[in-house]
């Protein structure tokens, strides 16, 4: 092969590939019946070990969060509302969202389509922060959420043309709140 066909070989190759630059081959997608995942599992094919849900901590919180709720359901105990008031000696073996001056609690958030499917999700207990002088709220602070990206699987409705009731995963990136802390108020300027 002499220069010139080798040249206009690489320059045609280049050109197909910038051609298909991003666009993703279109495949069919592969849909389950729901009979086909036992107990909210997901097919094997999708646990490797790039997808490690339970090294993230809202996956990891979530059992303890269940322990403690059917414990509280045990003994009537009634959770925090509201902003608490901050105990320095009480606090020193608590928890750092309990210690915080923007102190948070954590919920479970379910969603059947997502896996995982249980999550937990913060939420500031305070608008304003805790002085440390007072241990009460002061307003000359704000709580604000910290968020986290996570990758989730989305269960979506298979194409019309597959078997009925049959879906399948999509990945998506959600913004999980793991956390509270102050802020400067924004200027009302």
């Amino acid at each position: 092969m002499d220069s010139t066909s080798l040249g206009m070989l690489c320059a045609l190759l280049l050109f197909s590939l910038a051609a298909t630059h991003g666009k993703r081959p279109h495949r069919q997608p592969h849909c389950y019946s729901q009979e086909q995942l036992q107990a909210g599992e997901l097919p094997t094919h999708f646990v490797s070990r790039h997808m490690k849900w339970d090294h993230y901590t809202p996956v990891q919180l979530v059992p303890f969060l269940e322990q403690l709720q059917q414990d509280a359901g045990r003994r009537r105990k009634r959770q925090v509302e509201g902003c608490p008031v901050l105990q320095l000696q009480a606090s020193l073996d608590s928890e750092p969202n309990e210690r915080s001056l923007s102190p948070w609690r954590y919920r479970i958030d379910e969603d059947e389509n997502r896996y995982p499917p249980k999550l937990a999700f913060a939420e500031c207990l305070c608008k304003g922060c805790i002085d440390v002088k007072t241990g009460r709220e002061t307003t000359s602070l704000n709580s604000v959420l910290l968020s986290q990206t996570m990758m989730v699987l989305r269960r979506t409705p298979c194409p019309t043309s597959a078997r009925p009731g049959s879906f399948t995963f999509e990945v998506d990136y959600i913004e999980v709140p793991v956390g509270c802390t102050c802020v400067l108020p924004k200027s009302r300027g």
